[in-house]
């Protein structure tokens, strides 16, 4: 059967009563030919996000309806192999202790790309066996700082990487540490050195558009093409989200990305 994430927007919401509703789901779900995996609360946000199994879209609501009258504001058919690369998980994860509480985090994601300048022109460059093994140093040191920071790596774009984090600090940091691991790489090998753009948006898995992280992917690709090597753009949203002021940014005003009806402020971030 389909899979699907649904959307609910329930201003006031708490933790504590998305995770009975959830609950109520899982009692009502022999009934009919469905199957709640998970769910995801952002609390800010007044959003939830759930992951179900089901024949169609009309069960789904039916059984959201019956179970607890939380009928979801969009309804969007999904790749679990898509949703795991993206949010890390595609079932409830373990509880944390023995009070048997559930640590469910909000979705909302940071999306960077990365892009690895003249990519096409290093085997003509270098050759074959020469370009391979400097597009191995470049995923190398791509996925250390992915896993470092917390990264999860969506796909390799041939030249790059699109990866997610569950939040804009984890992505910020890792944008950074891998400038920095391209920096220290072209000061010790020269002759073979390696130049990242890299690119960061954020936002919410359903998107009325009912493309998956539709908007922010294209946001996040879009910065990162427009973005110079050795450096860091971000979307205006990553800057708001950021609580912290370890960070320097550069307000760089306004764009029109391929794509987009109204121009974007996109920020540098100072490394």
């Amino acid at each position: 059967m389909p899979l699907y994430m649904d959307r609910h927007y329930v201003e006031g919401a708490t933790k504590s009563a998305v995770a009975q509703a959830h609950d109520k789901d899982l009692a009502i779900q022999e009934k009919y030919p469905v199957k709640f995996l998970t769910y995801w609360f952002d609390e800010p946000r007044c959003t939830a996000f759930c992951l179900i199994v089901s024949p169609d879209k009309e069960t789904l609501q039916n059984a959201h309806n019956e179970a607890h009258g939380l009928v979801p504001n969009e309804i969007i058919e999904v790749d679990p192999n898509v949703v795991e690369a993206f949010l890390g998980r595609v079932k409830d994860p373990t509880p944390v202790d023995i009070s048997g509480e559930i640590p469910i985090d909000s979705a909302f994601r940071a999306i960077m790309f990365t892009d690895l300048k003249d990519s096409t022109l290093m085997t003509t460059m270098f050759g074959d066996t020469r370009a391979l093994h400097l597009l191995h140093i470049h995923n190398a040191m791509i996925r250390n700082a992915l896993r470092e920071h917390r990264g999860n790596e969506v796909k390799h774009t041939g030249d790059g990487i699109m990866a997610s984090f569950n939040n804009v600090n984890d992505g910020l940091a890792c944008a950074i540490a891998i400038q920095k691991a391209f920096a220290d790489h072209n000061q010790r090998d020269p002759d073979e050195s390696l130049h990242i753009r890299v690119g960061l948006s954020a936002g919410e898995p359903v998107e009325e558009d009912g493309d998956f992280f539709g908007s922010a992917v294209q946001l996040a690709a879009r910065i990162c093409a427009h973005t110079e090597p050795d450096h860091i753009l971000v979307a205006q949203i990553v800057r708001d989200e950021c609580p912290s002021r370890q960070y320097d940014f550069v307000d760089l005003g306004e764009i029109t990305p391929k794509g987009f009806d109204s121009s974007i402020r996109v920020h540098e971030v100072k490394w």
